[in-house]
């Protein structure tokens, strides 16, 4: 299966790359295209708005979380998931050549999980969007730079964002025209998109509504008025095969001896990590356990394969919406409760006791509980001052502090998610804190910790490990958490056997 694809990417942040790429997506869509949105990196907000343009989940592509060797499979993944994408459209992050330190040692031009490194992993043309605002003639000097510094990154056209008249439009022709660079399309300065924002960037698509769709939809209009489509599918076909024939020859059958309840083939594939599920569904009889996810308004954060993989281990996935859902799905045997914003629907929350109730039963109970940044939030005992589920003797807070980086972490206790001395990559971001009142009388913590990493400061161990509860800010890809979904589900099945034991 050969995608077209092409890599949306700028000099930096605030070119226009988000503007660019979900109107692409959109402007894409309404030809009648199928489209397959991706973004490069952690960030789970421009994905939100890249499924409102495409009709389907947006993905992240990042090597640094589930490591080189899974960013080919999961883009293919999501270039075929619901369908066969015809074009696949992937977002950059920062600058085109913007990463961290290559943790294998190797040097380049290209940081480790820059644009550049995903864009040569999938063997992809680049699009360069450059903010024209104050700059002409020296548009040639940056281009120059960008299309030579890297002769393993293709840069195949550019569009100007944010031209000014009719001459200024000439002139950045003229300087991409010097460079040797195509210009794949100009928008013009005055025509204004409004995107909410806040604290930690743009306000969720999940939480805005129709002011999302509306601004998705504008983004879509002024990239089909600005930018030549049949130029962009045109560099978008010539991308070739997928490095390593990824994506060719996976439609066949599954085995005939297969478990009870068949598994997703191509959830297997994608993901290395998820191969022993095969086997742990094999050796089972049971009624498929039931997990239910946190979403809603204040907990938009979840990368689009954890369900899948859940799924793939057996579980039936559930929603469910922690401000709006007066109690928990039924039967329930587990509850991932990823991140988002609580702290901006802390009200709501708090004043859905009853279902707090539940969730603090489901946990005291013995029940998996995997919470990541918001959702250690809502486990703990309060949010400013707002009663939450009290799971965790600790109380959060906001500050005036953003936390935000990768991390390399070691699980400091074994959990649902991951075994003692597990090795992950993940990554945090927030501006709260959490402060533990769980102590004993010599001030140690009676829950064990989550995760150990080092930093400039010294050792960090962070988050919680309480019974079947694993709570901490790290938010972590499973297809780098060796055996995660697997674990998850097995827990939650254990669960719902002792349950049915005791009835």
């Amino acid at each position: 299966m050969t995608v077209p694809r092409v890599v949306i990417a700028a000099p930096g942040s605030g070119h226009g790359k988000t503007t660019v790429a979900t109107g692409l997506l959109g402007a894409l869509r309404e030809r009648g295209l199928k489209v397959s949105p991706h973004k490069v990196g952690p960030d789970y907000i421009d994905p939100g708005y890249h499924a409102l343009a495409a009709g389907r989940p947006g993905r992240n592509l990042d090597p640094w979380l589930v490591g080189e060797d899974q960013v080919v499979p999961l883009f293919t993944r999501g270039a075929r998931t619901p369908e066969p994408a015809d074009i696949a459209v992937i977002e950059g992050v920062m600058g085109l050549f913007d990463g961290v330190a290559d943790p294998h040692g190797a040097s380049g031009p290209a940081g480790f999980a820059s644009t550049a490194h995903v864009a040569r992993l999938l063997a992809a043309p680049v699009v360069l969007v450059v903010d024209a605002s104050g700059v002409s003639a020296s548009a040639a000097a940056l281009l120059h730079g960008f299309t030579t510094w890297d002769p393993g990154t293709r840069v195949g056209g550019v569009i100007f964002n944010k031209a000014g008249s009719p001459r200024h439009e000439e002139l950045l022709r003229a300087a991409a025209d010097a460079a040797g660079v195509p210009v794949l399309g100009v928008l013009r300065r005055g025509d204004r998109l409004t995107v909410p924002s806040r604290h930690l960037g743009l306000i969720p698509a999940a939480e805005l509504g129709a002011p999302a769709l509306a601004a998705v939809a504008a983004m879509s209009g002024l990239v089909a008025a600005g930018v030549d489509l049949e130029a962009v599918l045109r560099l978008a076909r010539a991308a070739g095969p997928l490095p390593g024939g990824a994506g060719e020859g996976h439609d066949e059958e599954p085995p005939s001896e297969r478990p009870r309840r068949p598994l997703p083939r191509r959830v297997l594939q994608f993901c290395p990590a998820a191969q022993e599920l095969p086997r742990l569904n094999a050796e089972l009889e049971y009624s498929a356990p039931v997990v239910a996810i946190a979403a809603g308004p204040a907990f938009t954060f979840g990368y689009a394969e954890h369900p899948e993989l859940l799924t793939a281990a057996g579980a039936d996935v559930v929603a469910f919406d922690p401000l709006r859902d007066e109690k928990l799905p039924d039967d329930v045997d587990g509850l991932v409760i990823g991140g988002g914003f609580p702290e901006e629907h802390v009200a709501g929350l708090s004043a859905n006791a009853g279902l707090r109730s539940q969730v603090a039963a489901l946990a005291r109970a013995g029940a998996p509980v995997i919470a990541e940044c918001a959702g250690l939030l809502y486990l703990a005992r309060s949010l400013d001052g707002h009663p939450m589920c009290g799971v965790l003797d600790a109380d959060a807070v906001m500050t005036g502090r953003l936390t935000l980086g990768y991390r390399d972490a070691v699980a400091a206790a074994t959990s649902p998610l991951a075994l003692a001395g597990t090795r992950v990559r993940g990554h945090e971001f927030h501006r709260t804190a959490i402060r533990p009142a769980d102590r004993d009388d010599q001030g140690n913590r009676a829950a064990a910790g989550a995760w150990h990493w080092r930093q400039p400061g010294g050792p960090v161990t962070e988050g919680f490990v309480q019974g079947r509860v694993h709570a901490s800010y790290l938010h972590t890809h499973w297809c780098g958490v060796p055996g995660a979904a697997a674990r998850v589900a097995a827990a939650a099945r254990e669960y719902r056997q002792a349950r049915e034991r005791a009835d």
